[in-house]
């Protein structure tokens, strides 16, 4: 999609009315039946994606990564802004060639080809690591929002997979989300910064709503939260609102998350940011993670 128009005007300097949204939430067909009200609430809960077995070779494998000395000071480690711990571990489709074959096995991309009725490539992968006693949350937000604005991704045709490795609480931090607010974009003040990702990464201030729009999209949809135990998951739209508070438990959270982009909304410019973010946060590599025979794989980039 190369259409520069810009149907969802976002990082303004004066605040501009709620948008709402013309484009389809499921663009395809869809099969698996968790994913039966995915259109309504722009969400869907997985349980068992991944087996026991799965979960407890998973969790190592972060676990190494977290501790891994030849990733110390990479760009692509992120790490909590007041306690230290690592935060996020991005690109870790690269770095990790368990998590590369996973995200292409049909049970985890096929979820995504269904809701997007098309072909879809990696727009970012990333492991999320919430520690007991200090893992920060995430405030309010829609990731189109800045997928949109810093990433100049045209349309809300995303959609996010979140692998929980460890039980989700409703007092470890775990996700909240608001049913069907997917469906309305939320305009946001201010000016992207030069490198605003190095700070947004770690605590976001630019790109984010108001009190007063986060009290109104309550009113009106209402607030859930996603819990479950380790292997369960959580398919959600681009642009559906959501949030986590900090974990002040000894129980940490952490997750696989993969984004999955259609292939037929590729980036163009960033709508509203003087640059592109780099390649590990937002990929401009727009080969489909399903490939035909004879090409490369996702899983041949592994370093």
């Amino acid at each position: 999609m190369s259409d520069r128009s810009d149907r969802y005007p976002t990082r303004l300097s004066e605040p501009a009315p709620h948008i709402e949204r013309t484009d389809p939430t499921v663009w395809g067909q869809v099969s698996t039946p968790e994913l039966a009200e995915f259109d309504a609430n722009g969400f869907a809960t997985i349980p068992d994606l991944l087996s026991a077995d799965e979960v407890a070779a998973f969790g190592a494998e972060i676990g190494h990564l977290a501790a891994d000395p030849v990733l110390y000071g990479d760009e692509r480690v992120i790490v909590e802004p007041v306690a230290g711990h690592v935060r996020s571990v991005f690109q870790v489709h690269r770095l990790s060639k368990p998590i590369a074959e996973l995200l292409a096995e049909s049970r985890i991309v096929g979820l995504a080809e269904q809701i997007l009725g098309s072909p879809v490539y990696l727009h970012q992968s990333r492991v999320n690591y919430m520690p007991g006693f200090g893992g920060s949350g995430f405030g309010w937000h829609s990731d189109f929002e800045t997928w949109h604005a810093e990433d100049g991704m045209p349309a809300p045709s995303a959609v996010s997979l979140s692998i929980a490795l460890t039980d989700n609480y409703p007092f470890n931090g775990s996700l909240m989300v608001m049913p069907g607010s997917h469906r309305t974009f939320v305009p946001c003040l201010g000016e992207t910064p030069e490198g605003h990702y190095r700070e947004s990464l770690r605590e976001q201030r630019i790109g984010v709503p108001t009190n007063d729009d986060i009290t109104f999209l309550a009113a009106r949809y209402g607030i859930t939260q996603f819990t479950g135990k380790a292997g369960s998951a959580l398919l959600f739209d681009s642009n559906l609102m959501h949030g986590s508070s900090n974990n002040i438990t000894p129980y940490a959270r952490s997750n696989i998350f993969l984004v999955f982009n259609s292939v037929e909304n590729a980036l163009v410019e960033p709508f509203a940011a003087p640059r592109r973010r780099p390649e590990h946060i937002a990929a401009r590599e727009f080969t489909p993670v399903r490939t035909a025979p004879g090409e490369r794989h996702l899983v041949d980039q592994v370093r």
